[in-house]
């Protein structure tokens, strides 16, 4: 078990009383966000399927948080949590759903379950969490933060239900907020770039042509931010309820940008070199008869190659 110095927030966030629930809460930026929420004063309710992690991060911030373990594809286990998370702590101010997934390879070689299993963690994920804590949300006037991405305003290649998934948690995040702002609650999205998680660190180990497609992308596409870079961003962004959260800012830019993305001159982005990238991908997963990474094909419950039948 690991114990952590906890992060000192950005020292204008006092959310001393507030009460938050993260998923994914065990790595990460679900982690890193965490660990700033508590120096900013709030007690966590921290959920990931991971038992070791979530409890080595409620271990590293004390008595203000409790880990529980959840599959946030399963609504009674993930429901179940959060019903005893608001039991320990009196209720729910606070939410980042952060839990997700991504995946490797090209849309016509990708396993029908993989395409499936992705888009259920990283949309009915995040909307199983919305539903368990909107009660308390909604009684307590709190704050629902839905982790999307860059990918929402601008899809790359051999995403599978990342890109598509991220895109539905972006309008999910702008219905769920006409029909609950009236009612005092705030509703936003996070939209991230490559930040440095296990997430994409598994890729660049995966898959050693990655690194090389981020340089040919050229700046800013290709540059990794830091997670504790994300996880402050987040802190201030919730503090503030942001409508939505950019990191880094230039994404901005990407999501006004959306529909110029979709026309032919978008297309320009992704050369000749798309067909090479994809198909070393598409080799890697086929040699390792997975197209997830192995820490998600082990707790996420990702399908193997195998298991679909190719």
């Amino acid at each position: 078990m690991a114990f952590l110095p906890i992060p000192r927030s950005d020292r204008k966030v006092d959310l001393t009383g507030k009460v938050a629930l993260i998923t994914g809460a065990g790595n990460g930026i679900g982690k890193e966000t965490a660990l700033r929420l508590a120096g900013a004063g709030a007690r966590l309710i921290l959920v990931d399927i991971d038992r070791s992690a979530v409890d080595d991060v409620a271990a590293t911030i004390g008595t203000r948080a409790n880990g529980y373990v959840a599959d946030v594809t399963d609504y009674a286990a993930l429901d179940a949590a959060v019903r005893a998370g608001i039991e320990r702590f009196g209720g729910i101010d606070i939410v980042v759903a952060n839990a997700g997934v991504g995946t490797y390879g090209s849309f016509r070689n990708m396993a029908p379950e993989t395409f499936r299993r992705g888009i259920d963690i990283n949309v009915n994920g995040v909307f199983f969490t919305v539903r368990a804590a909107l009660p308390s949300i909604i009684e307590r006037r709190g704050y629902l933060l839905l982790v999307s991405s860059m990918a929402a305003f601008l899809p790359g290649p051999g995403m599978g239900p990342y890109a598509p998934g991220k895109a539905a948690v972006d309008h999910l995040a702008t219905s769920l907020r006409a029909e609950v702002g009236r009612l005092g609650v705030a509703v936003g999205s996070a939209h991230m770039s490559w930040i440095d998680t296990p997430l994409i660190r598994d890729i660049q180990s995966d898959l050693s042509v990655f690194d090389d497609y981020l340089k040919k992308l050229g700046p800013p596409l290709d540059e990794i931010v830091g997670v504790d870079v994300c996880a402050d961003a987040f802190v201030r962004g919730i503090a503030r309820r942001q409508r939505r959260i950019y990191v880094p800012g230039w994404v901005a830019v990407a999501a006004w940008c959306k529909h110029l993305l979709s026309t032919r001159l978008g297309d320009r982005l992704f050369g000749p070199e798309l067909d090479d990238f994809l198909e070393k991908t598409d080799a890697v997963v086929a040699e390792q008869h997975r197209a997830s990474s192995g820490r998600n094909v082990t707790t996420a419950n990702m399908p193997t190659v195998a298991e679909t039948g190719r």
